[in-house]
């Protein structure tokens, strides 16, 4: 049985998890599921752009199947992470959260694990471990990248609950859409990176994440990086600037 539905239209896959009697929780055969497809998704060629989302009108993924572990279900993981998304190192394809519902725990480190974020009105984030005698592994360091410290805390330490509205005030999210156009509001962000050159956002990818790895930023900017090597070494280097010089659309390869 799967637990997730893949479709694919053009350059973009839509994941949707599907688990709806559990809120879509995740379970360990769901999490290496998930991780086999955004494997074949950074093999292919052919998508450039990941869209992840919850069935229903309920939950994006409510965490960890607590009810599975308690009837005594393997916790294992792949090397991954959650979902197969929050330790996936190395992306070069960015992947959008579109939050139709709850996302809490694990379900909210993959939101922070997703390059951009889209939520309804009613989503809800919460990171609940510390009033379970647990802690969110991923979001104790993802969170205080993303966030002020002392508001990162604010969520860590407390497992305090907080809706759409606060989560667009502080950075966590994009833009909040209408439960009915979420997914059409997502899918315009992806077109947006779909028309922009493939290696240049590869390229993008790379070195955003090593130079948060790198807290010297004068280092940073004199790295020499293979991925800039890369594109410049490409068509899409000359096409770029070629068709803004002829006033018409780039043709990338």
């Amino acid at each position: 049985m799967g637990f997730a539905t893949v479709t694919q239209d053009g350059a973009i896959l839509t994941v949707t998890i599907d688990r709806q009697e559990r809120l879509n929780a995740l379970h360990s055969p769901a999490h290496f599921e998930l991780s086999g497809i955004f494997d074949t998704f950074e093999r292919d060629p052919g998508l450039r752009v990941a869209i992840v989302t919850g069935a229903g009108q309920k939950a994006f993924c409510a965490g960890n199947d607590l009810k599975f572990q308690a009837e005594g279900g393997t916790l294992e993981r792949p090397a991954t992470g959650f979902a197969g998304l929050t330790k996936r190192i190395g992306r070069t394809k960015p992947i959008i959260a579109a939050i139709n519902g709850l996302a809490f725990g694990g379900g909210f480190e993959t939101v922070l694990s997703c390059d951009l974020a889209i939520a309804a009105p009613f989503s809800r984030f919460c990171l609940p471990e510390v009033n379970r005698g647990l802690v969110p592994m991923v979001a104790l360091h993802l969170l205080p990248r993303q966030l002020p410290m002392k508001v990162a805390k604010s969520l860590l330490l407390t497992g305090v609950e907080f809706g759409a509205e606060e989560a667009l005030r502080w950075g966590l999210i994009n833009e909040i859409s209408e439960a009915d156009s979420l997914m059409s509001v997502a899918r315009q962000w992806a077109d947006r990176i779909v028309s922009a050159s493939p290696v240049a956002v590869a390229t993008s990818m790379d070195i955003i994440e090593r130079g948060l790895a790198n807290p010297d930023i004068t280092a940073g900017f004199n790295t020499e990086y293979d991925s800039f090597k890369r594109l410049q070494a490409s068509d899409d280097f000359i096409e770029g600037p070629r068709a803004f010089a002829m006033k018409r659309k780039p043709q990338w390869r």
